[in-house]
């Protein structure tokens, strides 16, 4: 994997100087590699990881939907998933091997918004022949960043 790759992936905050200070490479090299990068879409976006539990009165629940599909005749998965991702409460789709086709992501304020948004938009969109949805209650990890350690509702520490 490319050097500046590797540590963007690990701190994005990071800058040019500093990541040239890491490789050997010069300050304008880095620059015109990552924006090489993001022109030809090998990098995406930066995102910062929140703890959200930190937060107070916070309205936001994650679920994970599990979809059974039928692949469409000439375009098989891919305008299922695009048709998917078009809708503002998924935040990611994946093509899944086993026993679902696609694993979704989901957020909103509250358990009923999701189980609503499931029910009434992607369960009855073409192609879908099954759903299963079930709500993340804690996150722990979440791109390879351990969220702080905390007591749960049982007394144990956990991280």
């Amino acid at each position: 994997m490319n050097a500046i790759l590797k540590i963007l992936s690990d701190n994005p905050r990071l800058s040019n100087a500093e990541i040239a200070a890491m490789t050997g490479l010069t300050e304008e090299k880095v620059g015109e590699e990552i924006a090489h990068f993001e022109k030809s879409g090998v990098i995406c976006g930066y995102r910062t990881v929140i703890n959200w539990d930190k937060i107070e009165h916070t309205d936001k629940v994650t679920a994970i939907i599990e979809l059974k599909v039928t692949p469409r005749k000439d375009t098989g998965f891919e305008a299922i998933a695009e048709e998917v991702m078009g809708f503002d409460e998924v935040e990611s789709v994946s093509l899944m091997s086993g026993g679902y086709d696609f694993s979704v992501c989901v957020t909103g304020r509250t358990f009923q918004e999701i189980a609503l948004f499931v029910a009434k938009r992607l369960a009855p969109l073409d192609s879908v022949t099954s759903t299963t949805t079930t709500f993340v209650l804690k996150k722990y990890k979440e791109d390879g960043i351990f969220l702080s350690a905390q007591d749960d509702e049982r007394g144990a520490d956990v991280l």
